[in-house]
């Protein structure tokens, strides 16, 4: 079987870890568990008569106060970019990381995730930016770790380019 490592990159509080636990576990916790370091989670998946093993890499949060250890990137086959749809920063941070990651690992499958849909209520991103985002060729996906809203398509979606190579 095959093992590949996805790592979760955004700033903090963006949802990364909210996002793993209901894709692997489940369960969605209203509690705000800040990541130190890497907390490391695994799921098998089938995608096209292949089954994966994927192990997930839920890095902290980037903040003014601390970096990603680039480190923590080597032998990723892909990225999620989590972005926290009620805070635009988290939008100009997930650009910047994935201009180091890349830097970091070479260009691999990543999806820009644009998380905490329902609350769209309080939404500070706007479809100009959305747009703008997508017209570069990026996947970019709506998901709520909280009502499970496309949490399960972001990771087979990945899965599936990685598979494509």
């Amino acid at each position: 079987m095959l093992q590949k490592k996805i790592c979760m990159v955004g700033a903090f509080a963006t949802g990364k870890t909210s996002l793993v636990a209901k894709f692997v576990y489940s369960i969605f916790s209203e509690k705000y568990q800040t990541t130190v370091g890497v907390k490391i989670d695994r799921k098998t998946v089938k995608v096209k008569e292949q089954e994966l093993n994927l192990i997930l890499w839920d890095l902290y949060g980037e903040d003014e106060f601390q970096k990603l250890r680039t480190s923590y990137l080597r032998g990723s086959s892909a990225f999620l970019l989590v972005v926290d749809g009620t805070r635009k920063s988290t939008l100009q941070t997930a650009l910047e990381l994935q201009q180091r990651v890349e830097g970091s690992i070479g260009k691999v499958p990543f999806i820009l995730v644009l998380n905490k849909w329902d609350l769209q209520d309080e939404w500070e991103l706007d479809s100009e930016s959305i747009e703008a985002i997508e017209s570069k060729g990026w996947i970019v996906i709506k998901t709520s770790a909280k009502t499970g809203l496309n949490v399960e398509e972001i990771f087979y979606t990945l899965a599936t380019k990685i598979l494509e190579g």
